[in-house]
């Protein structure tokens, strides 16, 4: 679908000067409305009313609020609390002391439009919770229909090949996708106070939400984090939207990510579809993305220990420990918690365990596997199949290795299973099994080796002595996000059924010793790092990301989800014919540097020869006495010497400054560096090796340097092996007198002292000593990284009194970060704003014509009058 059929979901507004001071009140009281009640306990009524909140608030968006309702059958009243197993609730302890959070997500409820403004209000009010109430077929089609029938499966994996496996692409459930965000946004902009608040996106169900956001406020402060996995980029690629999703993500200061792997994988996508490569400085990674740095965190998320140690310390949680030893007596219990999906690995987690007893007589009627599943979050025929395959399977291992005195091996609590119960099931388990075949992160572990570190009251329910060792064994998939954190687990391939049946049977056997050490070392790091410390470090780095909002000017560009923000200097501003006309023909000595690939011919002409129109205009400038023109170009000197023969008076500097020569009848001057080229012998062997080794790229060999250009080549490969060669070259060079640079899909080997900044340099020291002044006017005009080093060299001697340059204009090409102050759009915009000046040089030649033409016309008769007739 094209970017403007979205113009109607978007709200298109460029101006940063905008603002929407939205300040909410909370209000101290608990507040009852009409057909509205809270199951907090709190009947205080304070009439006093509230004050304005103006210290920075963190929003936190999610696709459902931290908050459980229901209606009281007897009243006919909502009820609602807080849900303390919520991730988004427990994240707070992170923040800074004091600091305000406000939540933005859907309510679990079928709320009747009529009570919806109500409802809001007391959520706003009592809970900080802002609501976006969705139509339930709109709702149907953005979570049931995109979310879980689509997304899901793809950031997992699973690609539907046909109907039966899976939900084809649906553009109008995409559309409700985009809707939903949408109304996400509007709600989001209520509260919010744009200059100092903190947003933070939650999953994969609001992907595209920081276009809509940062469309709106260019300098929102905006993070994301996605809690499922991230998929390779030969799958993420196969989304007729990724270019959207991928550019939503980058709409955000801070994105995040449990593992290295699936932030790895994001990088790549961004790499291979969108062309960016990412930087690492001082530990941070970056991607840079029109000015901006896009920053990528990698934590996996805690658990909350409050709560779990609450909960050990319950009588009730004693009593229910109690019932579950003598339920499971002369039994060692192994246990799975998971969600009913496909990807949870239960049915491969139940083949194991039947080989397991197949294959270990002994076992038999000694071991159990119980296993809680938490109810699906979606409804389909793919989860009917599951639940069926299960049963199954469960069924046919219970009746081959079930007794008669009511042992079965494999046990299934269906949920929904409270916290309180699965902790009395953690702490009688010797044993938990975490099987999934792809899963974002999984807490399962966490808790139970929390669990079973104790406490007085569980101890005493379980009959723990004083010398008693606290143990654990985890058997983890290596497929989810915990794994990497679980140094002490057993990991397993879940599709290996016989390395987990060797798992459990580890398990089984292992000392009491080793099991008490792999205990210790996972305690440690969940202990350390929980819920609130992933947070913490969150927010951190999401203020650092945003704290130089401010210093920079932000450009809106593009429209629908394909708007970004380009970030510029202040001082960077568009070169205008206004500006520099009139500096130009006030002026007598004028240097003019122009670059030639990318700024005077367009970087995808493949007939890389000058037109003759571009031809006449540079003659047309260097006509003018008062200019000097030169082409500044890494390009060699003999396409550069044939290109522009026809332009007599153009200077000409080759290969960044090693050759230069003033006009077509002098001499090629060569740099006053020494004319060793013997690197040459070391360094071309090596670029011919990965000129071979990476199909697609070629070497450039010029006088006084050696190219490689990989811009053919695939753009993931050519790029790291660019980053090889570069490393390369520079230990094999070390003790030779040459610089080895990587540029735009290039790696340039040439001699140390040469760059287009001592051009810049050597220009003018040679109009001053040979003219006697120094220009009055600099113009200097690229497009890449080697013209930075002019620009670089005009910022430093930019101070009059050392080099007495009264207009200077340097100018890139492209709204992009650069030491110039100036830029023009692209290549016709170069050659319209030169054509200005050509003509300026044209019309003062005509005014000096005019004045030596000036004459005195006699009138007949002997009636003479002086009139000056300008022609």
């Amino acid at each position: 679908m094209s970017p403007e059929s979205w113009k109607d979901q978007l709200s298109l507004v460029s101006s940063d000067d905008y603002r929407i001071m939205g300040r909410h009140r909370i209000l101290n009281a608990v507040t009852k409305l009409s057909g509205l009640e809270t199951d907090d306990g709190d009947g205080n009524n304070d009439s006093s009313g509230g004050a304005w909140v103006t210290k920075p608030k963190r929003i936190v968006v999610s696709n459902q609020l931290p908050i459980r309702a229901h209606r009281d059958i007897s009243s006919n009243r909502w009820c609602f609390e807080f849900d303390n197993d919520s991730l988004y609730l427990q994240l707070k302890d992170g923040f800074p002391p004091e600091t305000e959070v406000v939540y933005v997500g859907s309510l679990n409820a079928d709320v009747l439009p009529s009570e919806q403004e109500d409802v809001s209000q007391l959520l706003l009010d009592k809970f900080q919770c802002v609501p976006t109430f969705l139509p339930s077929d709109l709702l149907s089609k953005y979570y049931h229909g995109f979310c879980k029938h689509y997304l899901w499966p793809i950031f997992h994996y699973l690609l539907p090949m046909t109907q039966a496996q899976g939900s084809l692409f649906d553009r109008s459930n995409w559309r409700a996708y985009t809707t939903v965000n949408k109304i996400f946004a509007d709600k989001i902009f209520e509260v919010l106070n744009p200059d100092d608040d903190y947003v933070w996106i939650h999953d994969y169900h609001l992907m595209i939400l920081p276009t809509f956001l940062r469309n709106r406020f260019h300098r929102i402060k905006l993070g994301i984090f996605l809690h499922s996995p991230f998929p390779s980029s030969e799958i993420y690629r196969t989304l007729p939207v990724r270019d959207e999703i991928l550019k939503g993500f980058l709409n955000c200061d801070l994105v995040g990510f449990h593992t290295f792997d699936y932030a790895r994988h994001f990088l790549s996508c961004c790499s291979r579809m969108l062309g960016l490569d990412y930087e690492s400085k001082r530990g941070y990674i970056g991607l840079e993305y029109f000015g901006r740095t896009v920053s990528i965190k990698i934590l996996p998320v805690g658990i909350h220990m409050g709560q779990i140690e609450s909960i050990k310390a319950s009588e009730e949680t004693a009593e229910k420990v109690k019932g579950l030893r003598e339920r499971f007596k002369g039994n060692t219990v192994m246990l799975g918690v998971d969600d009913l999906d496909m990807f949870k690995g239960i049915s491969l987690k139940f083949w194991a365990m039947g080989q397991l007893l197949e294959q270990n007589a002994e076992l038999r009627g000694k071991v159990v596997l119980v296993q809680i599943t938490n109810p699906a979050r979606s409804s389909g025929k793919d989860v009917q199949d599951v639940e069926k395959q299960i049963n199954l399977i469960a069924d046919e291992i219970n009746a081959k290795f079930g007794r008669p005195g009511g042992y079965k091996p494999i046990v299934f609590v269906n949920g929904p299973v409270s916290t309180l119960d699965k902790v009395a099931y953690y702490a009688i388990s010797e044993c938990v099994v975490v099987n999934a075949v792809r899963d974002g992160m999984n807490l399962v572990p966490y808790k139970y080796t929390v669990t079973r570190q104790g406490s007085p009251v569980l101890d005493a329910a379980l009959g723990f002595g004083e010398d008693d060792v606290r143990k654990s064994v985890i058997i983890v998939s290596e497929f989810i996000g915990c794994s990497p954190s679980l140094s002490g687990a057993i990991r397993v391939n879940p599709w290996n059924i016989d390395a987990v049946t060797d798992a459990m049977s580890s398990a089984m056997t292992m000392s009491d010793k080793e099991k008490n050490l792999r205990h210790q070392k996972h305690h440690k790091y969940i202990s350390s790092h929980n819920v609130a410390y992933w947070a913490r470090s969150y927010d951190q780095d999401l203020r650092r990301a945003c704290k130089d909002h401010f210093n920079k000017r932000f450009w809106g560009v593009g429209f629908g989800l394909f708007f970004k923000v380009v970030a510029l200097d202040p001082n960077f501003r568009k070169l205008c014919v206004e500006t520099i006309v009139p500096a130009y023909k006030k002026t007598s000595s004028r240097l003019i540097l122009l670059d030639y690939d990318g700024t005077m011919m367009d970087q995808d002409t493949l007939d890389k020869k000058p037109s003759d129109g571009l031809i006449s205009l540079l003659n047309r400038l260097c006509d003018d006495p008062n200019n000097l023109v030169f082409i500044v170009s890494g390009r060699g000197k003999d396409p550069l010497s044939k290109w522009f023969d026809s332009c007599p008076n153009l200077g000409i500097s080759a290969e960044h400054g090693y050759f230069t020569r003033w006009n077509s009848n002098a001499p090629w001057e060569t740099s006053e560096l020494p004319a060793d080229l013997s690197w040459k012998k070391i360094a071309k062997p090596v670029m011919n090796h990965y000129m071979e080794a990476t199909d697609g790229s070629f070497i450039e060999e010029k006088e006084s340097a050696i190219v490689w250009h990989h811009q053919e080549a695939d753009h993931s490969f050519g790029s790291w092996q660019a980053k090889e060669l570069l490393d390369h070259l520079e230990s094999v060079l070390t003790n030779e007198p040459v610089v080895v640079k990587r540029g735009q899909h290039i790696v340039e080997v040439k001699p140390q002292g040469v760059s287009k900044g001592k051009v810049v340099e050597h220009l003018i020291a040679t109009m001053r000593n040979s003219k006697g002044k120094r220009p009055d006017f600099l113009l200097c005009i690229g497009d890449d990284r080697s013209d930075e080093d002019m620009f670089d060299s005009i910022v430093k001697h930019q101070d009059v009194s050392s080099i007495g340059l009264a207009e200077v204009f340097a100018c890139t090409v492209g709204q992009k970060p650069s030491k110039a102050k100036y830029y023009l759009d692209d290549t016709p915009s170069v050659i319209t704003m030169l054509e200005w000046l050509a003509a300026a040089s044209d019309g003062s030649k005509h005014e000096q014509q005019q004045k030596q033409n000036k004459f005195t016309f006699q009138q007949p008769m002997g009636q003479c009058r002086n009139e000056s007739i300008d022609l």
